[in-house]
């Protein structure tokens, strides 16, 4: 990020955002000197989030309406402002156009109409990643054995939506020591069954789609084709009819509270993929940092993953066994990843 100064005394403020397809979450970021300068918000994780507001997305014309409403709520529209802010879309040309929201704009002109001295935009899965090292204790749950080895790659991945993977290698610039993040399409490769009900759940979406990746399992409408595959396997059924549809959310609700046999299995086959998954892109990367689970699906069933095979499925990688015994997993359950590593983001580079 090119953050020049113009010759004043203007106050600096670091502006962050995580913009979805619902809402914006805009907040003001800055690195903790002391620990008398930690807030609730902290974590003492050595970034202090402040000022946070959020917004419904389709109250606003343009993000460009929404950010100047914030600075002009806020009166900071005087200062110097350097902002990062995370994205759901792909933001490497200038240009961006969001997939859930009519919103399209340049991030120059951008830059230009909202007076700010330095914008950076990266994608959400980049501020997840840039997150992770941050990370305190009450902001994730390990699960399994492994330890973390400090100055290796981390690796991430999100069942959601989608499947987002990211990974954060160690790099000197300038002979300060940095993170940077390699994101990627990774929750696309094709997805390898390993026992004969996964061949079978495979074959089952193959009918219903020209390409089985593991985002078709791992992912919320993943969650609802294995469940249709599974129901198909075990009873001979298929659902026709809308109503007869399990959403997402229901599957899980039902797995745990155990009301319906074929969620559980659901969630149980969606446990193990998981663990395999997590554990191809530690082979990958070499991961000794960590795998790490983001994403707003895995948080709902922490314990449920605990007593799955999801770690031994991770660890089971034949002769290079040994490089993801040794790897930890953990789920994320910090509500703010997004905000955490635009803030980190931004804090790096200033």
């Amino acid at each position: 990020m090119n953050t020049n100064l113009p010759s004043t005394e203007k106050r600096i403020i670091n502006l962050i955002a995580d913009i979805g397809g619902t809402n914006i979450r805009l907040a003001q970021a800055s690195a903790i000197t002391d620990n008398s300068d930690i807030t609730d918000n902290s974590d003492r994780n050595g970034i202090d989030i402040t000022e946070i507001e959020t917004y419904q997305c389709e109250k606003f014309t343009s993000l460009s309406e929404v950010v100047a409403h914030y600075i002009e709520i806020k009166s900071i529209d005087d200062l110097i402002i350097n902002a990062c802010f995370a994205i759901a879309c792909p933001v490497d040309t200038d240009l961006i156009s969001m997939t859930n929201l009519p919103w399209q704009f340049s991030q120059k002109e951008l830059k230009q109409a909202l007076k700010l001295n330095a914008l950076s935009f990266i994608n959400d899965y980049t501020a997840i990643a840039m997150a992770i090292p941050l990370l305190s204790d009450n902001q994730k749950v390990k699960i399994g054995g492994g330890t973390s080895v400090a100055g290796k790659p981390i690796s991430v991945c999100g069942p959601g939506t989608g499947l987002g993977v990211a990974n954060l290698v160690p790099i000197t610039v300038a002979e300060n020591k940095q993170w940077h993040c390699i994101s990627g399409e990774g929750g696309h490769i094709d997805f390898a069954p390993i026992n004969e009900t996964e061949q079978q759940v495979m074959n089952f979406i193959h009918g219903l789609r020209k390409r089985v990746s593991y985002e078709q399992l791992l992912s919320g409408y993943g969650l609802e084709q294995v469940y249709q595959a599974l129901l198909f396997i075990n009873e001979g059924k298929k659902i026709t009819t809308i109503n007869d549809k399990l959403l997402a959310k229901e599957i899980t609700t039902k797995a745990l509270d155990g009301t319906c046999s074929i969620c559980e299995k659901t969630l149980t086959l969606f446990c193990n993929v998981l663990g395999s998954f997590a554990g191809n892109l530690a082979l990958i990367m070499n991961s000794q940092g960590g795998v790490y689970i983001a994403g707003g699906i895995v948080p709902r069933f922490i314990d449920y993953l605990k007593s799955s095979d999801f770690r031994a499925r991770f660890e089971t990688k034949g002769r290079l066994s040994s490089i993801t015994e040794q790897a930890p997993t953990y789920v994320i359950t910090e509500e703010q990843p997004g905000l955490l590593g635009a803030a980190a983001f931004v804090l790096q580079d200033s």
